[in-house]
């Protein structure tokens, strides 16, 4: 049963960290704001391609686009306390909750929260239970 739990967590950990890694590498940084979508009709950039073009620059203009990403991402935390979270699509999250509530309960969260270990410990001992508090979180009751 420990060897099981481990291997969820540290599962569930390397998705967050590799997963959201290859998302960010990979989601060009908009000058106006976090969550506005590019109106042009060019293919995105390759990773390969972001990260070339990443090294070439000068060391000021690296820091300069730090900084930028530090902005935004500080403006996309203010945004999503507030409660505006355009980005998450609630029905494939209830889908998610339905097939692996653990993980649904994390991605709403964006977080390893008590909701999220409550959510584990229900799918573990019974998988109703689970699906069901999985089921209120995303929809904000509990």
């Amino acid at each position: 049963m420990k060897k099981i739990l481990k291997k969820c967590v540290l599962l569930l950990i390397a998705f967050s960290i590799y997963g959201s890694n290859l998302l960010t590498a990979a989601v060009p940084v908009s000058a106006t704001s976090p969550l506005s979508t590019p109106t042009n009709e060019t293919p995105a950039p390759s990773v390969r391609e972001v990260m070339n073009s990443f090294k070439n620059l000068s060391r000021k203009e690296k820091k300069e686009r730090f900084r930028e990403v530090k902005k935004e991402l500080k403006e996309y935390k203010k945004l999503k306390k507030g409660g505006a979270e355009p980005s998450t699509n609630k029905v494939l999250l209830v889908i998610l909750a339905i097939l692996l509530p653990p993980l649904a309960v994390y991605l709403h969260q964006g977080e390893i929260n008590n909701k999220f270990w409550i959510s584990l410990l229900l799918t573990l001992l019974f998988f109703l239970p689970g699906v069901i508090y999985a089921l209120l979180v995303i929809f904000g009751e509990v």
